[in-house]
């Protein structure tokens, strides 16, 4: 089911997508993809791919990997990029590749990882994705015990019917920014 929906998402928005490379090229010449390691099922590291927003190095800028609510690395493009969730579409390669799914939870840093307790890691169960639970219920705006507490109720209740709920929720979560 990841590989049709990928397919099909590749049809509908790989013209939008071919935009996208461009702007980002046409602003300011760096790569187009940001790739970054992240850790997936079962613990396994992976390059997870972006459409890059910041500035190119922005990791070692400013605060590093966290990003602030008026981050001047973000670029001018990434910032319309971030508001539509657009940034994320290319993650579609990595569904294809079998590292992440469409629905899941998303990824974490290794950092992060490396601070998982027990019942934590059990977010690992799954392949991460693209959206999640946690996504369609709050985003970045809820705080990380609340997105681990969701993500755990999507591994413990993982059903077709949940699934196809967060798909239809995905939308207007990412129509409102």
């Amino acid at each position: 089911l990841d590989v049709a929906i990928g397919v099909v998402v590749l049809l509908v928005f790989g013209l939008p997508m071919l935009v996208i490379a461009a702007l980002i090229k046409l602003e300011d010449r760096g790569p187009v993809f940001y790739r970054q390691e992240r850790i997936g099922r079962g613990g396994r590291a992976f390059m997870l791919t972006k459409f890059r927003s910041m500035v190119v190095g922005a990791e070692t800028q400013g605060a590093g990997f966290l990003v602030e609510k008026q981050d001047r690395r973000i670029t001018r493009v990434g910032r319309w990029l971030r508001k539509l969730s657009l940034d994320e579409l290319s993650q579609v390669f990595d569904v294809l590749r079998g590292d992440m799914s469409i629905i899941g939870p998303r990824p974490g840093l290794r950092y992060q990882f490396e601070l998982y307790d027990d019942e934590q890691r059990r977010r690992l169960a799954v392949r991460p994705g693209i959206t999640g639970w946690a996504q369609v219920n709050g985003r970045n705006a809820i705080r990380w015990p609340e997105r681990i507490r969701l993500d755990l109720e999507y591994v413990d209740h993982l059903t077709f019917g949940k699934d196809l709920l967060v798909l239809v929720k995905t939308i207007p979560a990412v129509l409102s920014g």
